[in-house]
């Protein structure tokens, strides 16, 4: 099942990619995430952003995958726009009072 699920976003991201304007796909570490929640957050705020086709987040890497419209935004408001949702991207650390209002499941333990 997961084979399958891959290949379909992959599949996703191609033809995503292939419509339009200049588009890519990068990959961010997203190292705070922690469940199902996590991912719905950051895949919901990822696409309200203007040239964000796709977002796929990954529990198990722990990172998300944005395709987008590089004339319409880039990483450094793909990173902050994560880093606003309170998570860590990349280097860029989640907002802390954000971070403070996520649900437990949604903060690291310790």
């Amino acid at each position: 099942m997961r084979i399958n699920e891959t290949i379909f976003l992959t599949l996703i991201f191609v033809v995503f990619s292939s419509c339009g304007g200049e588009h890519t796909i990068k990959t961010v570490n997203t190292p705070t995430i922690q469940c199902g929640m996590c991912q719905k957050t950051i895949e919901i705020g990822l696409k309200k952003i203007s040239g964000v086709k796709a977002a796929t987040v990954d529990l198990k890497t722990k990172s998300t995958t944005v395709s987008y419209d590089m004339d319409k935004t880039d990483i450094t408001i793909i990173e902050k726009t994560i880093s606003n949702l309170g998570y860590q991207a990349n280097l860029t650390p989640a907002e802390p009072a954000i971070y403070d209002a996520l649900p437990d499941c949604c903060k690291l333990a310790g």
